[in-house]
């Protein structure tokens, strides 16, 4: 393969962020090269970041905008240009939202004057226009491939729109004039210098500030992202190997999604997630994924080198090294900043008390553009609007009960639904109304006082069991609307493969073993039926026991009632610990079947030893076998190990089952002193 060397480039947008540590990369690397910067010196854009090559002989700076199609003219015959390198554009998804058609003027029209000048000078060997990964469009969740260079474009923003029009252009010009054009599809990038409108240098400087970490939507969508230096090093592979005609993804696979970012970085800080991170209002459309197949860069010899761990913290020291090296930031911190494109134009605002100052200018230049932020609709001080709002079912019940408190606690708004679950019409209206972000089910048929009472009213356990979660979540698919439901882990029993005391316990894959009841075969049989829902998250609850002991839902208050008891150890739900991470589960968009078990199990007479312990030390029981029991009971009851690894992977502080009922039932009730 022929390597390419080019002798004057001039590099568009270099005052930026990624050019500029391409520039800087180029001219300390090769200093045969002449390297012209051309840079309007936006608001994103900083001199400073080029200080490393300011010295450099090899290195020239020209303040001007690319749409200028005279000066673009006048630089390529007089400084000679070969090599052009096309940094230049708007970036900022938030800001195409507001200002579509400044998005529009500097991303197509100034590729425009920049090809045109090419094809009238006639001495350009290389020009590689830079693009981004969101030309594609949103990724698919499950794709297991990413999206490869001769894939579909499918736009959904403004700012991607703009940047597949432009690179129509460019494919154009190539075909049509013969220009020795080059693409790129990049990756999200971070690092050093990055302007704090971006996910990453925004969270840092938040952190550093000790304010909150605003999360639009879910914190669910997953980026890729790739270190500043691995990026300049993927843009000197392609200027010197890359082929002229073709298009080369610069991505990894190492994707996270936006609250993994957040809480990695409150790790660097030491702060605690729970009380920095907070949900705000999502961007009008919010593609959930990008994912690239970068074998064909790969193939060119270049590969990632940074961890994602060491770029983040060089990242992190770098800021906290330089936190005035933007001046002030205060409006591009917002949760959905707005910058004013438009040179000369100066607005301020009164923002809310995170941000202390009125927005001023970014620079001491008199000439530098200003940032502006979109006016609330509220009155400043006034509490902000919640980006979610729940629809329970299931007001009557325990867990319905205890989900409205949890929403009480943590200021999510939240209605019950009116509509019974098996008539579609009212299920539909009561969507209408409420217009919810998240559904949760928690209304269902148990039986009073047990589950006996389903073995003599099989109709109605059917139609609320069965019909009545299938048609909720049937409307919840119809409406783009996640559905947490509250299953039961009661459709297992030990057997050959899970015996009692073995430690392995029924995963969320394995297949309902359990038909002793008729409560546990409409479970079973709408578990099943509901995988063909991939809005749907079935949460298994197991014997579920709280910090209220007056309630006779609860196992143990229940068993405290009993004159005998059997002694099995079973997999039980503590919901003061569990029922607050559905809620989680929920913002981060969790969807499946989960064991929602605390790890391990419990007997029924290490619950009373526990409840003699700490709440009566008078009290006594006496146990009988499970063949007794049968003679007291109409159904058989479920006895099961569930294997809680998946929820543990995902909550790590997850409590073990004796551990939990201590800390959230026993000890808050204790009336024994120490």
């Amino acid at each position: 393969m022929a390597t390419y060397k080019p002798k004057n480039i001039l590099i568009t947008g270099a005052a930026g962020f990624i050019a500029s540590h391409v520039a800087n990369r180029l001219i300390r690397n090769y200093p045969e090269y002449k390297i012209v910067v051309l840079d309007k010196l936006d608001y994103c854009s900083n001199l400073k970041n080029l200080n490393p090559s300011r010295s450099s002989p090899n290195f020239k700076f020209v303040k001007g905008d690319i749409a200028s199609a005279d000066l673009v003219n006048y630089l390529l015959i007089t400084e000679n240009i070969d090599t052009i390198m096309h940094f230049a554009a708007q970036t900022h998804v938030d800001n195409s939202f507001g200002n579509s058609f400044e998005f529009t003027k500097n991303n197509i029209y100034g590729t425009h004057v920049l090809l045109e000048a090419c094809k009238v000078t006639g001495q350009i060997r290389r020009f590689i226009h830079v693009s981004t990964d969101e030309v594609y469009g949103e990724t698919d969740e499950d794709a297991v491939v990413g999206n490869h260079e001769a894939s579909q474009l499918l736009p959904t923003n403004p700012y991607s729109a703009t940047k597949a029009g432009a690179e129509m252009l460019v494919m154009a010009y190539g075909r049509s004039y013969g220009l020795p054009v080059i693409t790129t599809r990049g990756n999200n990038v971070y690092g050093p210098n990055q302007f704090p409108e971006k996910l990453i240098p925004k969270f840092i400087l938040l952190a550093m500030r000790g304010q909150a970490l605003p999360i639009h939507g879910d914190g669910s969508n997953v980026r890729s992202y790739l270190y500043c230096e691995d990026v300049a090093d993927a843009f000197e592979v392609v200027l010197h190997k890359g082929e002229v005609g073709h298009v080369y993804n610069i991505g990894t696979k190492k994707e996270r999604r936006v609250i993994d970012v957040a809480k990695d970085i409150c790790k660097l800080f030491s702060l605690d997630p729970d009380n920095v991170i907070k949900f705000v209002e999502n961007r009008p459309f919010n593609d959930q994924r990008y994912f690239l197949d970068d074998q064909k860069l790969k193939n060119l010899g270049w590969s990632e080198k940074t961890t994602w761990e060491e770029g983040l913290r060089k990242t992190m020291e770098w800021f906290t090294n330089n936190p005035d090296w933007w001046g002030d930031v205060s409006g591009a911190l917002l949760p959905h900043p707005r910058m004013l494109m438009m040179a000369g134009v100066e607005r301020q605002y009164d923002g809310p008390e995170e941000i202390e100052s009125k927005v001023s200018k970014l620079t001491n230049s008199p000439s530098q553009n200003k940032m502006v932020v979109p006016s609330l609709r509220a009155n400043v001080g006034s509490p902000r609007k919640s980006p979610l709002k729940f629809l329970i079912y299931g007001r009557t019940g325990w867990i319905g009960g205890l989900l409205g408190k949890i929403c009480e606690k943590q200021g999510i708004p939240y209605e019950y639904g009116k509509g019974r679950l098996e008539d579609r019409s009212q299920l539909i209206l009561d969507i209408q109304n409420i217009k919810p972000t998240h559904v949760f089910n928690a209304a269902g048929v148990t039986g009073r006082p047990n589950v006996d009472w389903c073995e003599s009213h099989k109709p109605e356990t059917i139609r609320t069991n069965v019909v009545g979660t299938l048609t909720l979540a049937d409307v919840c698919r119809e409406h783009g609307l996640l559905m947490m439901n509250y299953a039961t882990g009661c459709i297992f029993e030990y057997d050959a493969e899970h015996p009692e005391g073995s430690g392995i316990g029924f995963k969320e894959e394995d297949t309902p073993n359990f038909a002793g009841s008729f409560y546990s075969k409409t479970k079973a049989m709408v578990e099943e039926l509901l995988k063909e829902y991939d809005n749907v998250c079935t949460l298994r609850v197991r014997m579920p026991i709280s910090s209220d002991l007056s309630n006779p839902r609860n196992f143990i208050t229940k068993i405290s009632r009993y004159e005998k008891v059997v002694n099995i150890p079973n997999s039980m739900t503590i919901l003061d610990e569990l029922l607050p991470m559905s809620i989680e589960m929920a913002k981060r968009n969790c969807r499946g079947i989960w064991n929602f078990t605390n790890p391990g199990v419990v007997s029924h007479n290490e619950i009373l030893e526990m409840y003699k312990k700490y709440i009566d030390p008078s009290f006594a029981w006496s146990n009988f076998t499970l063949e007794e029991q049968a003679k007291v009971i109409v159904a058989a009851r479920s006895n099961n190990e569930m294997d809680a690894s998946k929820l543990k992977n995902e909550f790590p502080e997850l409590l073990a089952i004796k551990d939990s009922l201590i800390k959230y039932v026993f000890e808050p009730n204790k009336k024994v002193a120490a």
